[in-house]
């Protein structure tokens, strides 16, 4: 991973009847990344996709398939998901009852780990094991559903996590997701933010391509 943002486009809010020209439309705009995100109807209240999706989607696109699981029992899914074409797998650190031996799992598959926590969920939830992780995915509204209104009580919790990462030292990147556009992304990355999630906002645009220059332009000027 690179200093610069990224912008990862959410599935989520893709029309499911074409994806793969969804997915197409986005990286021809210049996303860095996929972001899919996978939902069971228990951990969150909605279903989404499963591994066999994902490896579709792995055949129309060379970007890094950034995959969050917001699900019970990561660690049944980790393989399935790593063979079908996951670059990145994030879990949830609610959900398991060991993150440290998902991590490892995830490893086991060459794969970059990634550790989640909902609004509520504190950072020393994660602190002992932040070590061992690429990225830290803060949500900033409560995970399950697309186009929700941004949090900014959020804003917090990531400027604090960008220091705790400082004063460790440690390499792991902050992502963020959840009603990001180019206002809000502007005060995620002032934060601390490095890889910025967004959906709605690119998604329900007719011009992706001016979708995405809008959120990286504003990054990039008032980041």
């Amino acid at each position: 991973m690179d200093s610069k943002i990224l912008i990862a486009p959410s599935i989520l809010s893709a029309d499911f009847t074409c994806l793969g020209k969804e997915i197409k439309s986005v990286e021809k705009a210049g996303a860095d990344w996929i972001h899919v995100d996978v939902m069971d109807g228990h951990f969150v209240p909605n279903l989404t996709l499963g591994p066999v999706v994902l490896h579709w989607i792995r055949k129309v696109t060379s970007l890094v398939l950034d995959v969050h699981l917001m699900i019970d029992q990561p660690e049944k899914y980790v393989e399935p998901f790593a063979k079908a074409g996951a670059d990145s797998i994030t879990f949830h650190c609610e959900a398991p009852s060991n993150p440290r031996e998902v991590i490892t799992l995830i490893r086991k598959y060459g794969k970059n780990v990634g550790v989640s926590l909902r609004p509520k969920t504190p950072l020393s939830a994660i602190a002992s094991y932040l070590h061992k992780v690429d990225l830290v995915l803060i949500m900033t509204v409560e995970p399950g559903f697309g186009g929700q209104k941004f949090m900014p009580e959020m804003l917090p919790k990531i400027k604090e996590l960008k220091s705790f990462i400082k004063e460790k030292n440690l390499s792991c990147k902050i992502e963020v997701d959840g009603g990001i556009n180019k206002e809000t992304g502007i005060l995620t990355v002032k934060e601390g933010a490095d890889i910025l999630v967004a959906g709605n906002s690119i998604f329900s645009q007719k011009s992706r391509s001016n979708a995405l220059k809008k959120i990286r332009s504003s990054v990039d000027k008032n980041g």
